[in-house]
């Protein structure tokens, strides 16, 4: 019965992928006769081809290649810089308590439930003035600043489920900071690195809205360039592409 269940809910959530996948690989004849759920007839790879290379997202007609190697470009240092600092946070908080940490604590759940739409305007004028704005590196710092709160707190909560034995038995035995983090911590905190690591790519890969905002047309990730592409098409609209 639990199995059963668990293959209903599968097949019900791959539903819209197994869609995306078979209309991609028709043409538009086929797609015009309206049976979104039937494999296609004829497998034409040409909308892989034309979304990749040729499809036109605004004044270029270069595909989404030029995207997608820019979200590659936004999602790396994002997500290797958001999870070190989160987690050396967390770490700090949960097993080094300093004066004031608690305090600190506070100020990143507050951060968590701020909604990104208070905070664009002024990190537009921050990365304005130190020269950021409309860069790949202003964007990255965008990602990792918000990805703080909710990181640190994942880590935080996960790094104070550790038994308090193994830490005060390290501190004995003359480990640091440091070495505890990277010889104890690290090694017994693979779950919550992976956790961290699905939220923040999914959350960047995915992102729209702060990549149409502080990059410019050159820079704009896959996100923004698939909306333009979708948004912008003249006369028939090319649906096998816009699956691609």
């Amino acid at each position: 019965m639990i199995y059963g269940t668990l293959i209903v809910v599968s097949l019900y959530y791959l539903l819209p992928l197994y869609v995306m996948v078979v209309t991609s690989l028709k043409g538009m004849p086929e797609i015009r006769l309206g049976n979104i759920f039937s494999p296609p007839v004829e497998v034409t790879f040409q909308p892989w081809v034309k979304a990749w290379a040729e499809a036109c997202t605004g004044l270029n007609c270069d595909g989404l290649s030029r995207g997608f190697f820019n979200s590659v470009r936004i999602l790396i240092p994002s997500v290797i810089l958001s999870i070190i600092i989160a987690s050396i946070n967390g770490y700090a908080l949960a097993n080094w308590r300093f004066r004031g940490s608690e305090t600190f604590f506070t100020i990143l759940i507050v951060g968590a439930f701020i909604p990104y739409q208070v905070m664009i305007y002024p990190i537009v004028i921050m990365l304005r003035e130190i020269g950021l704005y409309g860069s790949l590196t202003g964007l990255v710092i965008v990602h990792t600043i918000f990805g703080m709160p909710i990181l640190t707190l994942l880590f935080r909560n996960y790094f104070a489920s550790v038994p308090q034995e193994l830490f005060k038995a390290a501190r004995v035995d003359g480990a640091g900071f440091w070495g505890i983090y990277f010889r104890i911590m690290v090694p017994m905190s693979l779950p919550i690195f992976v956790v961290a690591m699905i939220l923040q790519v999914t959350g960047i890969w995915n992102d729209f809205l702060f990549g149409v905002i502080y990059t410019k047309p050159d820079l704009y990730p896959m996100t923004v360039q698939l909306n333009n592409i979708v948004n912008s098409t003249q006369g028939v609209k090319e649906y096998n592409v816009n699956m691609a």
